[in-house]
């Protein structure tokens, strides 16, 4: 079974390590944490991802920068902002956005 692989930027390496802990927990998905956005455009040209999650510690404009750079190379690729709120929102936000894309 092929997981859904998930990049996930976030400058906070507690919150970062939480995310991934949550997200490889669930057997059918694959975190990958980079901590900026340079690492996070590394990443995902070298490698084939289905979602990407952006939460705490970029600024809004590198956010943004950040996901359009992301679109320019796969326009199709959801991209989730998550700032907390625990597992079940995370869970729900992630199966959202696969179901939109």
């Amino acid at each position: 079974m092929k997981k859904i692989e998930i990049l996930v930027v976030c400058c906070h390496e507690e919150i970062s390590a939480t995310m991934i802990r949550l997200i490889n927990k669930e057997e059918e998905m694959l975190g990958t944490a980079v901590a900026s956005p340079e690492d996070a455009m590394a990443s995902f040209s070298s490698k084939a991802y289905d979602l990407v999650l952006i939460g705490a510690g970029l600024a809004p404009e590198a956010e943004q920068q950040l996901e359009a750079e992301l679109k320019k190379q796969q326009p199709g690729i959801p991209v989730v902002y998550h700032f907390g709120g625990g597992s079940g929102l995370l869970y729900t936000e992630i199966k959202q956005a696969l179901r939109k894309s």
